[in-house]
């Protein structure tokens, strides 16, 4: 990789996001926290670290290529992406999901991470001039549970991710670019406010093999240690970080 480490982190001002970008400063990459609404914990983060953060959502084509642009001006040529921008809806059965809900999902879950490692592969790949580098797509453990009574569209929309991940990995890995996800289980953060239960990981976290949730830190560490020349002969692999479910 590049003597400069420049990484993105979609979804940064918050929970996981959060967590990675201020590890990836500890280690010595210059950071871009994107963010969709909650700008002033965006913005305090960036100050905290030293990055930059700008305001794009990822499902809307014009905004990712606008937060790629930033990125370039203001940090340089990029040398990682993490994909890690999801939304969840209140839980519910399928009978009763509506399609403005799927397609909000599927956009922001699944369409938001290929624009984002489409704008990446355009400015990392050897092929187009780039240093090479790494990608991780934040996936979750739901897409090998299925989300059952809850959320099957938000556990489908990761089981995309699962295999984009893999696909993309064997698409770009000989053009300097490692692909790889983390499936987090129940991790202490903010977006299980928006299911509806707030309750629900401490309830379930006590119920997995480790006897706990997880914490956004556990997950980052995972993510960096990914974008790590540690893992240089790590492409196309799914780690599961979910205390053993």
């Amino acid at each position: 990789m590049a003597a400069d480490k420049i990484i993105l982190v979609t979804g940064g001002g918050r929970g996981i996001g959060a967590a990675t970008a201020l590890l990836a400063a500890e280690r010595g990459f210059k950071v871009c926290v994107n963010y969709r609404q909650d700008k002033e914990s965006a913005l305090a983060l960036a100050k905290k670290i030293g990055g930059i953060a700008v305001q794009a959502d990822v499902s809307s084509e014009s905004e990712v290529e606008r937060l790629f642009k930033e990125t370039d001006e203001k940090l340089g040529r990029l040398t990682a992406l993490v994909n890690n921008a999801g939304v969840v809806d209140q839980g519910t059965r399928v009978e009763k999901m509506t399609a403005v809900r799927i397609a909000r999902i599927l956009a922001v879950n699944v369409t938001g991470s290929f624009l984002c490692a489409r704008e990446a592969i355009r400015r990392m790949s050897t092929r187009h001039g780039g240093p090479g580098g790494a990608i991780v797509n934040v996936s979750s453990i739901a897409s090998k549970l299925g989300g059952p009574g809850e959320y099957v569209d938000y556990a489908a929309s990761k089981g995309a991710i699962d295999t984009f991940t893999i696909g993309l990995a064997k698409e770009v890995a000989a053009e300097g670019i490692r692909v790889n996800g983390v499936r987090p289980g129940l991790i202490r953060t903010e977006i299980h406010l928006a299911s509806g239960d707030p309750a629900r990981v401490e309830r379930i976290g006590a119920t997995v093999p480790l006897g706990r949730p997880g914490e956004a830190g556990e997950v980052a560490r995972a993510i960096l240690w990914l974008v790590s020349e540690e893992a240089s002969y790590l492409s196309g692999a799914l780690v599961d970080v979910s205390g053993g479910r």
